[in-house]
């Protein structure tokens, strides 16, 4: 029941985004300003413990998500014979650029967190 609750949450602010880019006429997705509304209401367990069940319950079956993928390639295997090795270049290289950005935003951010070195105290200094 309570993952019912979680999905009926991740719902709630999908069309709650949708419905403000559509209002204000935001340049991005719905979506988008879904998980930002729903990043600030998960600081509160009415909404953190029911979208963790949901998410449990559908990383628990999340290998089914993955059959109307297989369906759509096998559907239009003509344009992947045609347009594979083009979109293997834009997989990998768009791979390792996130991967790139990740790197380089996580050794700024260890940098800038980690604590500065105590000074060292006067009985620790040797003459």
């Amino acid at each position: 029941m309570n993952a019912l609750r979680g999905l009926a949450w991740l719902l709630l602010f999908q069309a709650a985004g949708e419905g403000i880019t559509h209002s204000i006429g935001l340049p991005f997705p719905g979506p988008v300003v879904g998980l930002v509304l729903m990043l600030i209401g998960l600081r509160w367990a009415l909404v953190r413990e029911p979208v963790a069940a949901a998410a449990d319950a559908l990383l628990a079956h999340l290998s089914l998500l993955f059959v109307p993928v297989g369906v759509g390639v096998i559907t239009h295997l003509p344009l992947v014979s045609q347009y594979g090795l083009q979109l293997l270049v834009v997989i990998v290289l768009s791979t390792w650029l996130g991967l790139a950005v990740t790197a380089v935003v996580l050794r700024y951010l260890l940098r800038t967190t980690s604590p500065e070195p105590a000074p060292a105290s006067s009985k620790d200094r040797r003459s």
